[in-house]
């Protein structure tokens, strides 16, 4: 799904580098350089001024350290930039820590994951878990998607591992389409748990009922965490795992994330 900030704000950068004369010189020079911020200034504070220099209502959700030197992370519309301190490059990629053999993702950023996702009750939430679960991992879903059936079709082989599965509605054709209207059913539902079930197996949905239901809220919240397809699986720490993974593979995939938490926390 498009985002129209980050759009917006990248589409202000390749404008301002087409307008630019090819060699600008003395006072011509002086005139395109951007404003320099203040000495001393913080990285966050140089690289928002910067960030509004390209467009004035430029309105970051996150901006912190990033995972690597020399750069700030920043979360706009959902979509995560990375820029460097002094505010003058700007990319938007996945860095990916060679030493680690993963994702890098700075702790700020799982931290501002995590009270996003926080903000989500859990008894607005359909949740299959087992009595003593060792990891809750948030999914956002939708009643239609292939991977988001497979991965419901193994819901007893994930608690077999010990993960309990909290869904959280993200219907992909958006805000009052059909898919959406179906979900809204689904989390109107009497017995939320078969009604989900039903509709990923065999695709019944129960009959359409009003009632007070978090689904907008849902698809919101995970449009500000980045979410543009599904299943998008959450770590209790923040991090995306990404996609369907098969219950062995996710499940050692939060082992690894857990182990590697420990041994942050140790070297602190």
């Amino acid at each position: 799904m498009l985002r129209f900030a980050l759009f917006a704000l990248l589409g202000a950068t390749t404008l301002s580098a087409c307008a630019q004369p090819a060699s600008p010189t003395g006072a011509a020079a002086a005139q395109t350089k951007p404003a320099a911020a203040a000495v001393g200034a913080p990285g966050d504070q140089r690289v928002r001024a910067a960030l509004l220099q390209l467009d004035p209502n430029f309105k970051p959700d996150f901006i912190g350290a990033a995972p690597f030197p020399g750069f700030r992370e920043v979360v706009v519309g959902g979509q995560v930039l990375y820029v460097s301190d002094d505010g003058r490059y700007l990319f938007q990629a996945q860095p990916f820590d060679i030493h680690e053999r993963q994702v890098a993702s700075s702790e700020g950023l799982l931290s501002y994951r995590r009270r996003l996702l926080e903000s989500a009750p859990r008894s607005e939430r359909i949740v299959f878990a087992p009595a003593n679960p060792k990891y809750t991992i948030s999914v956002f879903t939708d009643i239609e998607c292939g991977y988001c059936r497979k991965l419901h079709s193994e819901i007893a082989e994930l608690n077999k591992q010990g993960i309990a599965v909290e869904y959280l509605a993200f219907p992909r054709m958006g805000l009052g389409s059909q898919d959406y209207k179906d979900m809204v059913a689904v989390w109107c539902a009497a017995d939320k748990k078969t009604a989900l079930t039903e509709a990923k197996a065999n695709g019944k949905v129960p009959s359409a009922t009003s009632c007070k239901n978090p689904v907008t809220m849902q698809y919101n919240l995970g449009q500000r965490l980045g979410v543009n397809g599904t299943p998008a699986i959450f770590a209790p720490d923040g991090t995306q795992l990404g996609g369907y993974l098969p219950p062995a593979q996710l499940r050692e995939a939060l082992d690894k994330r857990a182990a590697e938490a420990g041994r942050a926390g140790g070297s602190r």
